[in-house]
């Protein structure tokens, strides 16, 4: 039996972008409007580095927490992500969360499978012990960070690690690793399944709808747009033919596999993918009408600020969106008001 949370308060919330050049200024935008925390994306094939972004954000910020949302382990070896943690903890101690999936687009991007379950287990535990300072065999090697002294922190280093659970496997090894939080798509989680973590963050993403504003709007097109678009980007890995149901699907299939042959077209699928509309993308967000406004949580305020509310009953602490558009200082701004109404 799972004991339940108390949930009392409305959720946390925070924001999740890809690394990019503003990604400073977004989260100091984000630090002034009280956001929790920023996460960042680990798709490299995508974006730049997220240890980097990370970094930078760091340096630059003095309360706003950060993390991984979320890293994929099979990117780089686990010394090299116990470093990059040593690194940021460094900078700026205590304000870190590291976050690891069994990477979704970060690897369809580069022609591979999300990875296994029980392979995120053994990197989270050989991690977690690099961290706390132990001898390590990771691939018949013993391995072991050995900072000289004035080149990198003590160890025990007590940085979280997270999971981001899909699925019962997914909750099963979340649980069996014992995480102290976990990261999940909203209305992918049961109470249930939330139950076991006292931190629990329901990653959504939208726009909230100005007064006045329908689904010609093009400030509303241009923010909501890439929610909108990278469903299809995830439906045609997996369903294609589902895509003959959805507006300007086919057409847009079609035009994929024309342009690049099997076995490369998931060089152009995910282009864009959560940041913005790409001209390939664009006859989607035309064809979806009114479709567009029921992408993710674009709503008006009073509905944003309900949504919370329904995500602190089901268990979450903090809801975690990633903005989108031209301008993301007002996306942060309108949504932060909502969140807070």
């Amino acid at each position: 039996m799972y004991t339940f949370l108390a949930v009392t308060a409305r959720p946390a919330y925070s924001c999740a972008f890809p690394p990019s050049p503003n990604i400073v200024e977004h989260a100091r935008v984000a630090q002034e409007l009280g956001y929790k925390r920023i996460w960042v994306f680990d798709s490299p094939a995508l974006y730049t580095d997220v240890w980097v972004a990370l970094a930078r954000i760091a340096e630059k910020t003095d309360r706003i927490g950060f993390g991984t949302g979320v890293a994929i382990p099979s990117m780089r070896h686990p010394v090299v992500t116990a470093s990059a943690i040593a690194t940021i903890e460094e900078i700026s101690p205590g304000r870190l969360v590291a976050a690891f999936g069994t990477g979704y687009t970060g690897r369809l991007t580069m022609g591979q499978k999300p990875m296994k379950w029980a392979d995120l287990a053994l990197y989270v535990r050989q991690l977690r012990a690099l961290l706390a300072g132990e001898t390590v065999e990771i691939e018949g090697g013993a391995c072991q960070l050995m900072y000289s002294p004035g080149f990198g922190p003590d160890r025990p280093i007590t940085t979280p690690v997270w999971v981001a659970p899909s699925g019962p496997k997914g909750f099963a090894t979340a649980q069996e690793l014992g995480v102290p939080g976990v990261l999940v798509p909203a209305g992918m989680a049961t109470p249930e399944q939330l139950a076991p973590w006292e931190e629990a963050v329901a990653l959504m993403f939208g726009t909230v709808v100005r007064p006045g504003e329908d689904h010609t709007s093009r400030r509303l097109i241009e923010a909501a747009g890439p929610t909108y678009t990278s469903s299809f980007h995830n439906i045609i890995e997996f369903a294609p033919d589902a895509l003959d149901n959805l507006p300007g699907g086919k057409e847009w299939r079609e035009g994929i596999y024309a342009e690049r042959p099997e076995g490369e077209r998931h060089l152009v699928i995910h282009e864009g993918h959560l940041c913005y509309v790409t001209d390939r993308d664009r006859p989607l967000v035309e064809a979806a009408g009114e479709a567009i406004v029921s992408s993710g949580w674009t709503g008006d305020a009073p509905s944003i600020a309900a949504r919370f509310d329904e995500m602190g009953a089901a268990g979450f602490t903090e809801v975690l969106y990633g903005a989108a558009g031209p301008d993301i200082a007002g996306e942060l701004e309108a949504f932060a008001a909502a969140a807070t109404s």
